[in-house]
């Protein structure tokens, strides 16, 4: 009967492991364009009468995960034909990237009127700052409750001690900017815009022709220049500060279409019928924002390629191939769902999994072949979590260093783990399931000698397959005879090999050790015909 080899074995878990993967994803219709083909998709349901409202609850972190949601969600008002698409907003910010995701999603809106509404309730904070003011400005109008407030914009980093501090002057202007583009596009008081985003900008209130208006102070002495008769009241947002505004003063200085209270008051100034459904972010979307943060990224990576190596060095195909497999299903499938996983990503995974694989069962060592896997495997997971390939922008740039510095020390964190486990692990009783334990009563050449120490009785299974038994060279049968002799090896012993001892040369192995040729060794005990040896001091020489 044939037993199957590690290789076999190894092959076998990846092959499941893509199988799984590639299932994982037609499940859900997210085959990477270009490597299956789609199925047909489904015929969207009637549309329901014009004049429909449905509200997409924006609430919490903005992160990609909330990006999916709003692009889902968005997809399924339409179809169903909303004439309203109300986004509630209650939010502290997040992610830059996320926020410019979901503004080109709501920007991207042509067959329905996009609202913004800042409310407040029981759920609420009542807040639409940061990321939140950037999606409320995408809207094409904007509505607030009593006592809630916008603004505060500005973006920031996250240093490695966990302090949030000001992004750079690029990542500013680029905001900047898009923040003025949006406040232009949907006719909205530019100055206002920016004076959210940029400390540098002064914000004045001014009265044009008896009404309130919100100007920055390069906008002042500019109409003042050209002679347009204006009243400056008083600075809104000095210097050195961000803008945020309470519902009151967005309405009054033109930032707000009305301000209201509850839901219905909300549907009654719009002129909608209804609302068709109310979406909020489910367990699925909880699920990818966990999945999404950068120390639960880190961990599966660590925990999965501490898994595979696991799985290479034992028997068959069992849990640590298991684990693995979950750790990067989960990885992966995270960024599918969020529509960053293609066919490259896959590629490079797969391609990495297999140069790994053809240092560890064909190429002696570790080199070029293994360190190119690392790397390609490195690659495919930073791609995993972002939606571009090459930056543009100094954003995605940011995201790339984030990204990169996550897997960077999911990798490196990794291998000292696995360099751990190789160290430690024949010590430590937990990994005795991943060896053999078995005692050897007998070998071709004979019965074990009598002062044979026996293995631990804790232990079930030996630390390797012992070779078979090798012939010495020499003639002479006095073989025990050798016990406690040195000598040094004259071949590498790996763990088979030739030692000379007292001038001539035998058969020699080690316990699973390797030893270069030319080190001193000395023989720990014979086993039949079998030359067991260490190696041994110097100070000890030859015997």
């Amino acid at each position: 009967m044939k037993t199957k080899t590690k290789r076999q074995y190894f092959c076998q878990g990846l092959f499941r492991c893509i199988l799984f993967f590639f299932l994982a994803l037609s499940a859900q219709g997210l085959f990477p364009t270009g490597l299956f083909a789609q199925t047909a998709a489904a015929a969207p349901e009637p549309a329901s009468p014009q004049g429909d409202a449905w509200i997409i609850t924006i609430r919490g972190d903005i992160a990609p995960s909330m990006v999916s949601f709003v692009r889902r969600e968005t997809k399924r008002a339409l179809d169903q034909g909303a004439a309203f698409l109300i986004f509630e907003i209650d939010t502290l910010g997040g992610r830059v990237d996320s926020a410019l995701q979901i503004s080109s999603v709501i920007m991207s809106v042509k067959e329905a009127r996009t609202v913004a509404w800042v409310s407040a309730s029981s759920k609420s904070m009542g807040i639409s700052w940061s990321a939140g003011a950037l999606i409320a400005l995408s809207c094409s109008s904007i509505y607030m409750a009593p006592g809630t407030s916008v603004g505060a914009a500005a973006p920031v980093t996250v240093v490695p001690g966990g302090e949030a501090q000001g992004a750079g002057e690029k990542s500013v202007a680029a905001v900047r900017s898009q923040m003025a583009a949006l406040a232009e596009r949907n006719g909205y008081p530019v100055g206002i815009a920016l004076a959210m985003v940029d400390y540098d900008v002064e914000l004045w209130e001014v009265t044009v022709n008896g009404s309130p208006r919100a100007l920055t102070l390069t906008e002042l002495q500019r109409l003042e220049r050209e002679g347009v008769k204006l009243t400056r009241v008083a600075v809104i947002s000095p210097p050195g500060k961000l803008l945020s505004l309470t519902s009151g003063d967005a309405l009054r200085y033109g930032l707000l279409a009305g301000i209201v209270d509850t839901q219905e008051a909300l549907l009654e100034s719009l002129g909608a019928h209804a609302v068709l459904e109310e979406s909020e972010p489910g367990m699925i979307d909880t699920i990818l924002s966990l999945l999404g943060a950068a120390p639960v990224q880190a961990i599966l990576i660590i925990l999965g390629l501490v898994m595979i190596f696991l799985e290479i060095n034992t028997p068959g195909f069992g849990i640590p191939g298991l684990v693995a497999i979950l750790c990067f299903a989960a990885v992966f499938g995270a960024g599918a769902l969020q529509g960053q996983v293609g066919s490259l990503e896959l590629i490079l995974f797969l391609a990495g999994l297999g140069l790994l694989a053809a240092e560890i069962f064909i190429i002696p060592g570790f080199g070029i072949v293994g360190i190119s896997g690392f790397v390609c495997i490195g690659l495919s997971l930073i791609l995993s979590m972002q939606d571009f390939i090459i930056p543009h922008s100094d954003l995605e740039w940011d995201v790339l260093g984030r990204n990169a510095l996550v897997v960077c020390i999911g990798i490196i964190a990794a291998v000292a783990g696995i360099a751990l486990i190789a160290l430690l692990g024949p010590r430590l009783r937990i990994f005795d399931g991943l060896t053999l334990h078995t005692r050897i009563t007998g070998t071709a050449g004979g019965p074990v000698q009598d002062d044979e120490p026996p293995p631990s009785e804790n232990r079930k299974r030996s630390r390797r397959r012992i070779a078979e038994p090798v012939l010495p060279e020499a003639g002479d049968q006095g073989y025990a005879s050798l016990t406690g002799k040195t000598g040094k090896a004259v071949s590498t012993l790996r763990p088979s090999g030739k030692a000379e001892i007292e001038g001539r040369a035998y058969a020699v192995e080690t316990e699973g050790v390797y030893i270069e040729s030319g080190e001193p060794i000395r023989v720990i005990r014979v086993l039949g015909n079998r030359v067991v040896v260490e190696k041994s001091n110097p100070q000890e020489g030859q015997g």
